[in-house]
């Protein structure tokens, strides 16, 4: 047993790791997205600054709730964390018990339900801004070369992905690669004041320090939605700045564009019928633990990288990147 790995044991059982949460009636979705929020420090720290003052019906506000469950989570306690009233929270909002769930879908709900139900807006837009990737949307049009600029923001990164083999720097170049748009595509063009065949192109004006990535695995082939079991490697520590270098608006000003990985939820089984685990960093030991609805244990990046492809281990349909620079001191 190497050191690290004694060390890890030692400093986890000092800080008794990460809570498990119970199924209940299929939150398992939940869960895994409840494992991911808590090991994103930075917005329980916005959430403890929130005072809750003058709620209303506090069961149906989810950011009062979540800031509960988060804080339940950390305590030094080996049962799972209670979380039936944020379930039910959820439930009021229209996000359902006893249904299957999309883990983005579900993720950028709650992020949109905090930004709607704080009543302090400058909070509110602090957890946006942890999680905001700005972008500029650029239309050429390829009769007259009139340029049309949109600026615009996302939440999480969606990624397509080939259903062969794929890697995150491959789905990264494949979103920022520019597209002609011709046929039933055309565009209107102000300049022709009609629908000209066009160039289409995305480049980001800012990054966020928390970067959330999603591998789009689910397709619609003929009214049926399948999902892709394919290959997806992925780094631990990447720089967004070497991964295309055409990426970015004129107007970028950010330094230092690395990232390491701290989260990643995990699907296992079909569309219509799967599972969800996650994958979480430890914020003290920055140690990795897989985590299974109730169950937690220990694992390391090689247990992560088992995700990439279809197999027993489930395949990974979220990263959660942090940006370098913003990791608290970990040595306790």
């Amino acid at each position: 047993m190497s050191f690290f790995w004694r060390q890890c044991q030692y400093v986890a059982h000092r800080y008794l790791v990460v809570r498990g949460l119970n199924n209940y009636y299929l939150s398992c979705c939940v869960n895994t997205l409840l494992q991911t929020l808590n090991a994103t420090w930075e917005l329980a720290d916005i959430l403890e600054k929130w005072e809750d003052a003058g709620l209303g019906a506090v069961g149906e506000n989810v950011p009062f709730q979540l800031k509960r469950v988060l804080k339940a989570m950390r305590e030094n306690c080996p049962q799972p964390a209670p979380h039936k009233d944020f379930l039910h929270c959820l439930d009021r909002n229209c996000i359902r018990l006893q249904t299957q769930h999309d883990a983005d879908e579900v993720f950028l709900s709650i992020l949109d339900l905090m930004q709607r139900q704080m009543d302090d807006r400058a909070l509110a837009l602090e957890i946006q801004s942890l999680y905001k990737i700005s972008v500029e949307t650029q239309l050429q049009c390829l009769e007259c070369n009139a340029v049309q600029t949109q600026n615009s923001h996302l939440l999480s990164l969606p990624l397509h992905i080939r259903e062969d083999q794929n890697s995150l720097e491959d789905c990264m170049n494949s979103f920022f690669q520019q597209q002609e748009l011709k046929g039933i595509n055309c565009c209107l063009c102000a300049q022709c004041e009609t629908r000209t065949p066009s160039r289409q192109g995305v480049k980001v004006r800012s990054l966020p320090r928390i970067l959330c990535i999603q591998l789009k695995r689910f397709r619609n082939y003929h009214g049926r939605t399948l999902k892709l079991d394919c290959k997806v490697s992925f780094p631990e520590t990447f720089d967004f700045s070497e991964i295309h270098k055409e990426a970015f608006s004129t107007d970028f000003t950010q330094n230092d564009c690395r990232y390491t990985l701290y989260a990643v939820v995990v699907h296992s089984g079909t569309a219509t019928f799967g599972h969800y685990t996650a994958y979480v960093r430890h914020k003290v030991t920055n140690c990795w633990h897989y985590a299974d609805d109730s169950h937690v244990s220990q694992s390391s990046w090689e247990g992560v990288q088992k995700t990439y492809e279809g197999g027993y281990s489930g395949t990974a349909y979220m990263l959660m990147y942090r940006r370098d620079g913003e990791q608290q001191d970990l040595s306790g």
